[in-house]
């Protein structure tokens, strides 16, 4: 593994950095407290490629590698971990399972798009659809059903804490079409949002990322096509299972960006408050906080890469990744609790920005599996 970055890859970073200060930090916080979605900011992404990055450009994409998609996301979700998951998610779920999986007209009807980020001049993104109301950690337990009907699956069920849930134009939905098969009955589907007999449910009332587009998706009788089946009957489980191993890294680079950025707001503010006569970075106290924090946001940054290394190195990531999510989430957690800690009662409000970040890390030890989940999934792998 190479420790410095190809000039590529930090093209790559300083254009996302770049992007995170001009494009997303301004109106960061009023869309906070307003629960907007940051449509603009996603749809400039799109056009600088970032939505489809890993994406090969015979489909659209950019055709970068994922250690240059985990230093984008790290730097984006420094500033708006609402922008960075709506890319994750596209990215890391969405166009990466249709590349690897779909087929030829798959790929040119859906992935294309998808890549680009854009459709007929609007905004166009994806949607992975797994969790249910009774199917969050557990996701073998999927109630979604698509009966067979010959021509085509019909589509009945709730999909629940779905990212880019009304903002997004195809589903990649988890349904069960044959519950006597356990896991090995579930299939994925392509579905476009605008079938007949789609309830998008109401926006949800979050503690973090409350700009990020969270719905419930209700199917009643939803037509889907044959051909928009992904994979052999029963591959949907296995389908899920290998897209989440990747889509945990582009997690796990969200938390690690959410503790970097709260870490450099932290550092600043010890600059430049003033406590017993001199600035609070020459307390001690301070100067450990902000070490361990430092320290413990490096090894997750190591984490976070040697498993974007081992991906794009066509190696077994699904161990890596587990760690990776794991240890970058709870460091994102202790990190932003510390930079709230370290801002005294300024952390608490909302101008300085981390106690925002400190409620933004809490979602990455939860979705896309959650610590508990990851620490099964290390669990396995080292005993195996």
């Amino acid at each position: 593994m190479q420790f410095q970055f190809t000039e590529e890859q930090l093209m790559i970073r300083d254009a996302a950095r770049d992007f995170a200060q001009n494009e997303c930090l301004p109106g960061v916080i009023e869309r906070d407290e307003k629960q907007q979605f940051p449509g603009e900011q996603v749809a400039k992404l799109a056009e600088l490629g970032f939505m489809g990055m890993m994406v090969k450009p015979e489909y659209g994409g950019a055709g970068m590698d994922t250690i240059s998609y985990v230093l984008a996301m790290e730097e984006l979700s420094k500033i708006d971990a609402s922008v960075s998951v709506s890319m994750s998610v596209n990215n890391s779920l969405v166009c990466w399972g249709l590349e690897e999986f779909g087929n030829k007209e798959q790929k040119e009807k859906y992935l294309t798009p998808l890549a680009r980020g854009r459709k007929d001049g609007k905004l166009h993104i994806g949607a992975f659809l797994l969790s249910e109301p009774e199917a969050g950690s557990d996701a073998t337990s999927q109630h979604t059903t698509a009966e067979d009907k010959g021509d085509y699956y019909l589509l009945n069920g709730t999909k629940n804490w779905i990212t880019n849930g009304n903002s997004a134009s195809v589903y990649l939905v988890m349904a069960q079409t044959d519950i006597t098969k356990g896991s090995k009955g579930i299939n994925t589907f392509i579905v476009e949002k605008n079938t007949p007999g789609i309830t998008v449910g109401a926006k949800e009332n979050k503690l973090g990322i409350r700009g990020s587009d969270t719905h419930s998706i209700m199917f009643q009788d939803v037509k889907v096509p044959k051909e928009n089946r992904i994979g052999p009957d029963g591959f949907g489980f296995t389908f899920a299972m290998k897209t989440l191993a990747g889509g945990r890294i582009g997690i796990a680079a969200q938390a690690l960006g959410i503790a970097s950025g709260a870490y450099e707001r932290a550092v600043d503010y010890a600059k430049q408050r003033k406590a017993f006569g001199k600035e609070i970075a020459q307390h001690q106290a301070i100067q450990f906080k902000l070490a361990d924090m430092a320290t413990r946001i490096e090894a997750a940054r190591l984490l976070c890469l040697r498993a974007a290394w081992e991906k794009d190195n066509h190696l077994d990531y699904t161990l890596s990744s587990s760690m990776a999510k794991v240890y970058a989430s709870e460091t994102a957690m202790w990190v932003t609790t510390e930079a709230v800690q370290v801002h005294g009662g300024y952390g608490y409000v909302k101008e300085y920005h981390v106690e925002r970040l400190m409620r933004d890390a809490k979602i990455t030890q939860i979705y896309e599996g959650t610590s508990e989940v990851q620490r099964i999934v290390i669990g396995r792998g080292i005993l195996k």
